[in-house]
Formats: C-alpha cells, structure tokens, sequence
C-alpha cells in the first residue's frame, strides 16, 4: 500500500544485457495503444491525465492505452522544467485534469503554482514523493527519479492503482498493462545488475546529476567534482577551479564515460565533449525528456546498450 503522502486530491484550497526480449515487445505493444501527447493530448477515453513531462505521459499511456486523454506539458527539448511558464491551455488542462503527475522535488513546481490557481478536483501523483527518496536532506536532491528504475516500479503500480479508482471496468486492462510494463522495468534492473557484477571498479563523469541515479545503480564512481554538475545544472558560471579540476580528471584517463545532458550546449559542457573525445573518453548524451517516437522502456535499455558499448571499448 502506497504512503498517504504519495498522492493527494487537489481543490483550489489545497496549497546487452540480459534484458527480456518478451517484455519489451509486451510493453510496445502496450505503449502503441497510447501516445505521450508531445504538449497536447493522445488517447481518446474519458479519463483526462496531465503530466509535467512527456516521460511520464508515456508511462501512463503505456498502462491506459486509448482509456486515457494524455496532455504532456513538457515535451520540446527547448523548453526547461525549471523555468517553465504556463499558459492559459496548461491551466485549462489543469481545470479539468481527473489525474495530474508531477515529478516533484523541486523539478517542476510549477504546476503546484498553476493547480491553485486553475482550481479543479485532480488527484495529484508526486514521483518523488512516491519514490520514497528524501529531497530535503543533506545536499543538493537529484530529481531526476526517472533515471531510477525501482521508483519507475512504484509510479506504474500508483498509476494504476489511481486509474481503476476512476475506471473500475478497465482495472485489469490497467493491471495487465502495468504488469507488463513492470516487466519491461525488471528487465531494465536485470540490464543494471549485470553491468555491476561485471565491469569492476569503474569511475564516470557527469556535466550535470541528470543520469546519475542510473549511473549509480550500475555501481559506478562519480568523479565528478559536485560544485562543477550543480553550476552547469543551475545555468551559472562554473569557478576557474572547477573547470580546471573536471579537464584534468578528463585527462588523466582516470574516468571510462562522461555522461552529458544534451539538450543543454554551453560552453562548459563543450568543453567537456572536446576533452573527453581527446582522451578517448565514451561520451553517452542523456535527456531530459522522451525523444520523439520512443517508449521509456526501450529509451532506457539504449542507454544500458550505450553502457556496455562505452565499456568493452
């Protein structure tokens, strides 16, 4: 049973790798009955979901198929959660939301701001809190969790346990969906589980902590001086120090990948690319938000590929 606090009803005054080849088609299947929605809707059932992120449309179209109306208010890789500003069709979406699901942890609180203002019974999904993972100790909070397989486990048996709630006919269409979806996931941590047990003692790099729960879980070491990711993740200037500390563990060969978000280009992390790619460094990009035409369960295995590509190199 999930915790009270990974869910509430918001009103206007509520402030190659082993990895199952079965599954994968099982979850395909499933996602081609949905669509994410880009920043409009997919689906063409009656129960209306909105979600900060196109990952997470995915996720619950995935599991609804054409039961659900998928609104997706991220899904241009221009467009920066952080300093995201909405508009009167968000806030509409919102108004008439039976489900919204936020990222949370400070990722995306805009749409808290947003839900107030717009009014509205939706019951809103917070991954974070859902995840379990605390945001307010010690450090700065990754929150990224959709780079964390077992809160992705979490948020699909919420989902589901939310939409029956709305659909009580369509519940085991829910729950075979979200079944097969939780294979696919399961493959993924296979996928995960085998690169640690056998790539040894493996040290990485990071421009920003986007992919760091994966990178983490694969049993990597970080190297990556934590003032450098924050200032480049925060869009501030990185100290001469940083900079000069990050080129050199570049350098010195000490790091087999250097993990980088793409949909940012400053200078920082250009720099990075070039010195990576001088020292024969792997340089894996990552995102932010779901490429156009993928699933999350397939997205996820080309970056566990991308992995043991990087290390048998």
């Amino acid at each position: 049973m999930l915790p009270d606090m990974s869910f509430r009803r918001h009103t206007a005054s509520t402030p190659r790798v082993s990895i199952a080849t079965a599954a994968l088609i099982a979850v395909a299947a499933c996602a081609a009955c949905g669509s994410s929605g880009g920043s409009g809707s997919g689906g063409g059932g009656g129960i209306s979901v909105v979600a900060t992120t196109n990952v997470y449309g995915d996720i619950v179209s995935t599991i609804a198929g054409s039961a659900v109306r998928v609104t997706s208010i991220i899904s241009d890789p221009d467009q920066d959660p952080h300093s995201y500003e909405g508009d009167a069709k968000t806030q509409l979406a919102l108004k008439k939301a039976d489900l919204v699901i936020e990222n949370g942890g400070g990722y995306d609180g805009f749409v808290d701001t947003m839900l107030d203002s717009a009014g509205g019974d939706a019951k809103v999904l917070n991954v974070v809190d859902i995840s379990g993972r605390d945001p307010g100790g010690d450090g700065e909070f990754n929150e990224h969790v959709w780079y964390d397989f077992p809160s992705m486990t979490k948020l699909v048996d919420a989902i589901v346990s939310e939409l029956s709630s709305v659909d009580a006919k369509a519940a085991l269409t829910f729950k075979a969906n979200g079944d097969a979806l939780k294979k696919g996931i399961q493959g993924l941590e296979d996928g995960v589980t085998a690169i640690a047990s056998s790539a040894g003692n493996v040290s990485v790099a990071i421009t920003e902590p986007v992919p760091l729960y994966l990178l983490e879980a694969c049993g990597f070491y970080n190297k990556t001086p934590k003032a450098f990711s924050e200032a480049v993740e925060e869009g501030s200037d990185v100290s001469p120090r940083d900079l000069q500390q990050m080129l050199s563990i570049l350098a010195d060969g000490s790091v087999r990948i250097l993990a980088y978000n793409e949909q940012t280009n400053g200078p920082e992390t250009r720099q990075m690319l070039e010195a990576a790619k001088r020292a024969g460094i792997a340089a894996i990009p990552v995102r932010e938000t779901l490429p156009a035409g993928e699933h999350y369960v397939a997205w996820m295995r080309g970056y566990l590929t991308q992995i043991q590509d990087a290390l048998a190199a």
